[in-house]
């Protein structure tokens, strides 16, 4: 069996720009990533299957397999390769469905990871990063899980900075937020948006990280929010918590996140959130 974990991703900052003419939006962001998330196993089988579990299955498990990333990215990948043999996949679904982490993106990624493994696949980086892309825009930078700045509508990928060593509080208020319709509000709320730009994000200390997030921006955040003002009271309570050194939310949300320089900061926020019966995890970041 090969097990590979399926980390959050967070949009550190997401800078949203004009729809481009395959219908995609152009963007400039920051992507990082929490140690922990879902997981993948996979083990050798005739067929390609698909099982889930965790306490997040229950969102997927009346799906038919077709309608999960995971699987067909484990198909495209079979067919992109010659692959004539199988594999049985669990994917043990530990992050909220709809929620702004890159979940879908970060399953498929990771499966992509296992079966190349499984399979013993000579497939380059860049091709690998090809199908990934025709998957999902996101999840080319997911495949790596090292900061990296994502511009084009998610398939040109720079390396990003190395960041001061940090913990994460995510948070989900409990509401689900489909991206399409957030992003179709941002949309009709700026009809001609600027060409996104990255910023450069240059932070070797905490001061610098907060100086990077105070700079930057979610451009969905408050069109989430309008759909879903629990949004700003996770955001609120994040910006709060004890040794916080930014809030916003990930994504087209509805998971928001801290940043923390220590463990015990992350842990204690995130106790805290789960006391009001939200979703909460703490983790140590990829910071490199």
């Amino acid at each position: 069996m090969i097990a590979e974990t399926a980390p959050a991703k967070v949009n550190l900052y997401l800078h949203i720009g004009p729809v481009r003419r395959d219908g995609l939006h152009d963007l400039a962001s920051l992507f990082i990533f929490a140690e922990d998330g879902d997981v993948i196993r996979v083990e050798p089988a005739n067929d390609i299957s698909l099982a889930i579990e965790g306490p997040f299955a229950d969102a997927l498990k009346n799906l038919p397999p077709e309608a999960n990333l995971v699987f067909r990215a484990a198909q495209k990948l079979a067919r992109k390769c010659g692959v004539e043999t199988g594999a049985a996949i669990t994917l043990e679904k530990n992050l909220p469905v709809a929620a702004g982490v890159g979940g879908g993106s970060a399953d498929a990624a990771a499966v992509l990871r296992a079966l190349v493994k499984l399979w013993s696949l000579e497939i380059g980086e860049a091709a690998l990063s090809r199908l990934g892309f025709s998957l999902g825009a996101d999840v080319p930078a997911c495949l790596a899980r090292a900061p990296v700045h994502v511009t084009g509508a998610g398939e040109i990928l720079e390396k990003g900075p190395v960041l001061p060593a940090l913990w994460i509080c995510l948070v989900n208020p409990g509401v689900d937020m489909p991206t399409g319709p957030v992003f179709r509000a941002f949309d009709a709320g700026v009809p001609a948006p600027a060409t996104p730009v990255c910023d450069p994000f240059r932070a070797v200390n905490y001061t610098q990280v907060k100086a990077a997030m105070a700079r930057t921006r979610n451009d969905l955040e408050a069109f989430a929010i309008e759909r879903a003002p629990v949004i700003r009271d996770a955001i609120d309570a994040l910006a709060q918590a004890p040794g916080a050194l930014a809030a916003r939310m990930s994504g087209s949300g509805a998971t928001c996140f801290a940043l923390f320089p220590s463990r015990e900061g992350a842990v204690r926020a995130a106790a805290a959130l789960q006391a009001r019966g939200w979703w909460a995890m703490a983790s140590a970041l990829h910071v490199r």
